[in-house]
């Protein structure tokens, strides 16, 4: 999903005149999980800058069914990837990592300088720990080569190109799922996981594409500047966050249900709160832009469109 909206806009950039040669590959041509076929891709592109975007993401309930599969799978991307671009000569560098890197007892909103602080969230910490990595990985390169890794920390991601997968997705393409079916089966009550009290942040996918170039093209004088060597990562969010229940009632609104909506408390929270402090990136002149229900309707309309539905 970021990915592809980070292309989209690399894209633009190409058609409007900028001179940039665009190297990708999908997952069924590159497997970034295979130190051999990493190598043999940076080897032959040799590629100027990486922008690291591919990883292993799901909700509570896939990070607590497939605990292994997202610590090993995340470590190898990184690891694979990092290392052989700087082994290709590659200087220039950008890694996407996760708000779930944060500990699950911290002051809210979460600061840059709260990593490492405390004991992260249960659910989720396997992929946490894979995204810490990451950001370390990157820091060491920098310390002990002298390259430019930069490494940003998104809040929940939603829009165009989303998995809505029943079990599998994140908590907003999950909750459109559910209530466009339920909408569309004139289902009377919709159930949703936990006590909805939970409070959660949300940036559109466009938003995010813009502010990891953003965070690229900074000179290295103005990053180094709101950076620490061993702090280095940059939160990127909203500012803002809304509870799980509220988020619901917009879903409905937006998809037309007009039923009940329950709770389940037998089911996870997770952390009842997970605000990013997006001070450090507004300090360099970047703040998200599009509303998150003006967002949601946008990712509904395209949920529809790519599922061949009508209503």
């Amino acid at each position: 999903m970021v990915g592809g909206a980070i292309l989209r806009r690399l894209q633009a950039r190409k058609e409007a005149g900028e001179d940039l040669t665009l190297i990708t590959r999908t997952h069924a041509e590159l497997d970034l999980t295979s130190q051999d076929a990493v190598r043999g891709f940076m080897e032959a592109e040799t590629p100027d800058v990486v922008i690291l975007a591919a990883a292993k993401v799901g909700g509570i309930h896939a990070n607590n069914t497939y605990p292994a599969e997202f610590i090993y799978e995340n470590l190898m991307i990184e690891c694979n990837v990092i290392h052989q671009a700087f082994a290709a000569g590659v200087t220039r560098l950008l890694q996407l990592g996760s708000s779930c890197i944060y500990p699950k007892a911290v002051p809210q909103p979460m600061k840059e300088d709260a990593l490492l602080t405390g004991t992260l969230e249960p659910t989720n910490e396997p992929y946490a720990i894979a995204k810490i990595a990451g950001i370390k990985l990157c820091e060491s390169y920098n310390r002990q080569y002298g390259v430019d890794y930069r490494s940003v920390m998104p809040t929940n991601l939603y829009g165009p190109g989303d998995n809505f997968h029943p079990e599998n997705s994140h908590v907003l393409p999950a909750l459109i799922r559910r209530f466009h079916e339920a909408a569309q089966n004139g289902t009377e009550e919709v159930v949703i996981w936990g006590s909805g009290k939970p409070m959660r942040e949300f940036l559109h996918v466009d938003d995010m594409a813009e502010a990891s170039l953003f965070v690229l093209d900074l000179d290295k004088a103005t990053y180094e500047a709101n950076t620490e060597p061993m702090l280095s990562h940059i939160n990127v969010g909203t500012g803002t966050d809304i509870s799980i229940m509220d988020l619901a009632r917009m879903v409905a609104k937006v998809t037309g249900y007009t039923g009940r909506i329950a709770n389940d408390p037998s089911k996870p929270d997770g952390t009842m709160r997970k605000l990013m402090d997006v001070t450090r990136l507004a300090d360099m002149g970047w703040s998200a832009r599009i509303p998150l229900e003006e967002g949601v309707r946008e990712t509904y309309e395209w949920f529809k469109e790519a599922e061949g539905l009508r209503l």
